[in-house]
């Protein structure tokens, strides 16, 4: 999957803002493809022929896309820093906006309650920050399989024991 296809979903997602653009979209997922390998524990980078995510060709041979359980973690993560950036446009907009209503003469000016702003702002990017660990965590444990099983709790090690063993115990 290339990165400007990732950015092209985020930025329809959001639903198009004015604010944004593909093109920064996608170079902040450029910038972002090694938080999002400390996160997964992968290996993907920026292929700089064809700007395709695949994995690190040092490790192994064949580079094999990104997939949507990873472009899923690197759309969360981009939808966080949205909203830490709105956030903190709201934040820097609230020190110099000190009316909220007013009225004079039959006309109202009524601004926008930027304290409340913040706080939609907040909770917004405080729920995206527990979806981001749940999709990590989902993630990491998708594949998982035993290491090794130690112990006598399978089948192969159980002997059943003959009656001259066996002794009943009474008290």
């Amino acid at each position: 999957m290339k990165v400007v296809d990732i950015a092209d979903e985020i930025y329809r997602e959001l639903g198009s803002p004015s604010s944004e653009s593909i093109a920064a979209i996608a170079f902040w997922v450029r910038g972002n493809i090694g938080t999002m390998n400390n996160h997964l524990n992968t290996d993907y980078v920026v292929n700089t022929n064809t700007y395709e995510i695949e994995q690190d060709t040092t490790m192994n041979d064949a580079g094999t896309a990104i997939t949507i359980l990873e472009s899923s973690v690197l759309k969360k993560m981009y939808e966080i820093h949205y909203y830490d950036k709105q956030l903190r446009n709201v934040l820097a907009a609230a020190s110099t906006d000190s009316v909220i209503a007013l009225s004079s003469d039959g006309s109202s000016i009524r601004k926008i309650n930027k304290n409340e702003q913040a706080k939609l702002y907040l909770s917004s990017r405080n729920r995206l920050g527990d979806e981001l660990k749940d999709l990590i965590w989902n993630y990491k444990t998708r594949d998982v399989q035993p290491l090794q099983v130690a112990g006598d709790d399978d089948e192969s090690s159980y002997v059943k024991p003959s009656r001259e063993y066996i002794r009943i115990r009474k008290y």
